[in-house]
């Protein structure tokens, strides 16, 4: 795909009707967003790699960060990708156990010693509680988030069965740092943040760990845990304009300005469609024709890459329960504005 000029210091906007989109019908995504979607602080819209439409709500702006909360997952896919291309990590089959020698399964354990990177990014690892009841908050309170991870790991369930893991997730963050030596969050600013145009992720002391800090209005920049690993899971905070950018870089198959930052392969493999419609750290949809990935986070967080309609949309959301379903908007006022 061959593009006039890439964002590397800053978007271009154009007429939306330059781009193939009707004014007419996006001019509506502004009241339905007011009235249906209160908790959106953000939107961008970027149709053949320019901005189409761009829009702040709440008292924010465009250099405002917000907290991603599980869009971070997708982060995490992306630099699992990048280390193993660069030979850090053999492939995604290799063991989890590898990169913690100093943990000692029990040896009747058989299952915990089969479980491999895949698992943890497809989400197909067994743990003991129920899909979607993951006591995240037992995580939080221990002193070692990885040997708590590590000793639930492979306790219920069979390898293969769909079951979502924020702390699997954050297993990842921990394989990023054994096997580079960087945190997560180094390895973002310099191999993935910084050579797309992205603003760098400062380092932030945790002083606590209490809810406000890990979750709420303390978060800032990507937060760690007591030993200093990146939060896999959640945590990270970006731009709207850069949630943006982080999804052309995957509708352009890892490609920004002609240098691979993500090989087109890694990409192909995390978003290629399965049962379970989750690929690496990406939820999959397909619906009338069309295919979607999508970065999804918890109060609304999206970035959705629609390849063939070379459309990336970026919404950051405030924290609320139950927020309104961000697909509805996507298909019924984004999608439909455009001309075919």
């Amino acid at each position: 795909m061959q593009r006039n000029y890439w964002p590397s210091t800053e978007w271009q906007v154009a007429d939306p009707k330059t781009l193939g989109m009707d004014a007419e019908k996006l001019s509506k995504l502004d009241p339905a967003i007011k009235s249906e979607y209160s908790n959106i602080n953000g939107i961008v819209i970027v149709k053949n790699g320019y901005i189409a439409y761009e829009r702040y709500y709440n008292g924010y702006g465009a250099d405002n960060a917000y907290h991603m909360t599980s869009v971070t997952k997708s982060i995490i896919s992306a630099l699992i990708g990048i280390v193993i291309e660069a030979g850090y990590i053999k492939n995604a089959d290799q063991k989890v156990l590898d990169f913690f020698p100093e943990y000692v399964p029990d040896p009747a354990d058989r299952q915990k010693q089969e479980i491999t990177i895949r698992h943890l990014l497809t989400m197909t690892a067994p743990y003991p509680f129920e899909d979607w009841h993951e006591p995240l908050d037992k995580m939080c309170m221990q002193p070692d988030w990885i040997k708590y991870t590590l000793d639930i790991l492979g306790q219920k369930g069979s390898i293969g069965t769909f079951k979502y893991s924020t702390a699997g997730a954050h297993l990842l963050s921990a394989i990023i740092t054994r096997s580079t030596g960087k945190s997560a969050r180094e390895l973002a600013n310099e191999y993935l943040f910084k050579p797309i145009g992205m603003k760098e992720i400062p380092d932030h002391e945790m002083k606590s760990f209490g809810f406000e800090d890990l979750f709420g209005e303390n978060v800032k920049g990507w937060v760690k845990d007591p030993n200093g690993n990146s939060t896999g899971g959640w945590g990270l905070t970006l731009t709207a304009q850069d949630m943006a950018s982080f999804g052309f870089l995957y509708i352009n198959r890892g490609i920004w300005d002609n240098k691979q930052i993500i090989s087109n392969k890694w990409i192909r493999e995390s978003t290629v469609m399965n049962p379970n419609n989750y690929g690496y750290l990406w939820w999959l949809r397909e619906e009338n024709g069309i295919f979607a990935y999508l970065a999804l986070g918890d109060g609304g967080n999206v970035i959705c890459c629609i390849p063939e309609k070379d459309l990336v949309i970026a919404i950051a959301s405030e924290f609320i329960m139950n927020p309104s379903d961000r697909w509805t908007l996507i298909k019924e006022h984004i999608i439909t504005a455009i001309i075919e």
